[in-house]
């Protein structure tokens, strides 16, 4: 038995289908629209409608944008010696946050996971090895996730490049800033061993 009007039931449906959104979190959300004023709820919509409409890849490095390319790919200040390759646009922003990079990007969109089938063609790599191919990159930053999938991405993608005699690094990983040794599991410490260095 449904409890609610048709128009309300279908978006809780729509809206419990964004990634971690519940249906009590969609029932709660589906009544705040319906109690915005006519014109909040209008601006959402378009916001949504704007978003599907004016996004596009980057055709050089696959992040998010409204223009091709992106503006990070177009501004001529960024240092074009280095390519950070990250999983997704998610990472470009929290690396841009840091605000002490200022080279290029490259997004794979996925990450090398035989469990779930995805393989080294189902994600961006042959795109990165053709940017390579100038001769103009000095370095490849590696920053994919810390997990099997991004360790194991990382691994293959530094395989390809070293070849090419292009400077491959991995950022390093280990204890968080304000983070207690003893919550921390067994591998972040092994990380964070291996990538001690002299102070």
């Amino acid at each position: 038995m449904n409890y609610y009007a048709e128009p309300i039931a279908r978006l809780i449906n729509e809206l419990s289908k964004l990634p971690g959104i519940g249906n009590k979190t969609a029932q709660r959300l589906a009544f705040y629209i319906v109690n915005m004023s006519e014109e909040q709820a209008s601006d959402l919509a378009r916001a949504i409608d704007g978003v599907k409409e004016g996004i596009v890849y980057c055709s050089i490095c696959g992040n998010l944008t409204d223009i091709d390319p992106c503006g990070i790919c177009s501004n001529h200040k960024r240092d074009n010696t280095t390519i950070c390759v990250v999983k997704d646009p998610r990472d470009v922003v929290a690396m841009e946050k840091m605000q002490e990079y200022d080279g290029l990007y490259h997004v794979l969109h996925g990450t090398i996971s035989p469990m779930q089938g995805i393989g080294p063609d189902d994600i961006r790599i042959k795109d990165l090895l053709e940017r390579l191919k100038n001769g103009q990159i000095k370095e490849v930053i590696l920053a994919t996730n810390p997990d099997v999938e991004g360790e194991a991405t990382a691994m293959y993608i530094s395989r390809l490049i070293k070849p090419m005699g292009i400077r491959t690094t991995r950022i390093a990983h280990g204890i968080p800033v304000g983070g207690d040794l003893e919550y921390a599991d067994e591998i972040t410490l092994q990380k964070a061993f291996e990538g001690r260095r002299e102070i």
